[in-house]
C-alpha cells in the first residue's frame, strides 16, 4: 500500500493579505483544491490519498469530492479530550475534536508535525517546564482521542538541527512516548528532517532517508512516509527507497510564483507512483 498526503497548512491566506493563495475567495479555496486534484487520483491502485486542511475548509472538502472519489479528508491534529456521554456535551471552546471532525466528514488527523510540536514546547516553556518528552507525552493523548474518536493517525517524527546528532534517541523517545498504548493498526509515521526544511536548506539524500526509514521500522511496525516534502525534484529517488511508503505533500512550487497547484500535484503523484511500480 502506498501513502500519499497532503498537508495544505495555512496557505489559504489571499496574496492581498500577506499570503501565497491566488484564491481571493478564501471560502472555496478547500473545496477548488479537491475539485481539481479529486478526478486525477482516481487511476492509482493500492493508493490511500489523504488531504489535510485547516478546520474552515473541511466542510467546503468534503463537500466537494465526487461520489467515487477515493480522496480522504483530514483535519489538522485534534484535543486531547474529547465528547463523553453523561459527563462533557461539549464544553472545547477553541479545540478541535476527533468527533468534532469526524462529523465534519474527516478519516484522518496529523498529529505531532514539527510546527505542533515548536508550538506545545514554546507553550510548555513559556509556563515554566517544557522538553520533548513532555510534549510527545500530550501528543500520546491527542493520537489515543484521534483514535477513539474514529480518526485514522499521521503521526510525525523528526529531529532539528540541535538534536540530529542524537537523531535516533530523539525519534526513539518521539515513537516511544508518543505512541505508547496505542492501536497501531491505522498509524502511519511521517519521518521529518526538521533540519532540512524550508528555502535554502540541503535536503537529506536517499542513504539517509533509507537508514532513517529502516530505524523507524526497527522500533515500530507501521508504513513509514518521507514527510520531508514530497516533491517533482524528489520523487523518483523517494520512490526508489522501498522502506518508504510514500509521502507528504504540501506547496508544489517553492519559486516564482509559489504555492500549491492541482495539476502540480498531480504530476508529483504520477512521477512517483509511478516509479514505485517500475
Amino acid at each position: 500500500m502506498n501513502y500519499i498526503f497532503l498537508n495544505l497548512k495555512r496557505f489559504d491566506v489571499p496574496k492581498t493579505l500577506g499570503g501565497i493563495s491566488t484564491d481571493n475567495d478564501a471560502t472555496a479555496w478547500g473545496s477548488n483544491i479537491i475539485s481539481g486534484i479529486d478526478d486525477g487520483v482516481k487511476a492509482y491502485q493500492d493508493t490511500t490519498f489523504a488531504s489535510f486542511l485547516p478546520e474552515a475548509h473541511i466542510i467546503g472538502a468534503a463537500k466537494a469530492k465526487s461520489k467515487d472519489s477515493v480522496m480522504e479528508i483530514g483535519s489538522q491534529s485534534v484535543h486531547w479530550g474529547d465528547v463523553k456521554t453523561g459527563e462533557n456535551i461539549g464544553a472545547f471552546t477553541s479545540g478541535r475534536t476527533a468527533k468534532s471532525m469526524k462529523a465534519l466528514g474527516c478519516e484522518w488527523t496529523i498529529i505531532g508535525h514539527c510546527e505542533e510540536r515548536r508550538d506545545l514546547n514554546h507553550i510548555l516553556s513559556t509556563g515554566g517546564c517544557g522538553g520533548q518528552s513532555a510534549v510527545s507525552r500530550i501528543l500520546n493523548g491527542k493520537v489515543k482521542a484521534a483514535q477513539s474518536g474514529g480518526l485514522n493517525v499521521l503521526y510525525c517524527v523528526g529531529e532539528t538541527e540541535d538534536e540530529q546528532p542524537n537523531r535516533y534517541e530523539v525519534i526513539k523517545q518521539q515513537i516511544t512516548d508518543g505512541l505508547q498504548g496505542v492501536d497501531l493498526s491505522n498509524v502511519v509515521i511521517a519521518y521529518e528532517p526538521v533540519w532540512a526544511i524550508g528555502p535554502g536548506k540541503t535536503p537529506p539524500d536517499d542513504a539517509y532517508i533509507r537508514n532513517i526509514a529502516q530505524f523507524i521500522k526497527k522500533q515500530v511496525s507501521v508504513p513509514v512516509v518521507y514527510g520531508g516534502g514530497l516533491k517533482q525534484d524528489n520523487a523518483e529517488m523517494l520512490a526508489s527507497i522501498k522502506e518508504i511508503d510514500g509521502g507528504l505533500i504540501a506547496l508544489t512550487r517553492f519559486t516564482g510564483d509559489v504555492g500549491f497547484y492541482p495539476d502540480e500535484y498531480l504530476e508529483i503523484v504520477d512521477i512517483y507512483l509511478t516509479s514505485k511500480k517500475g
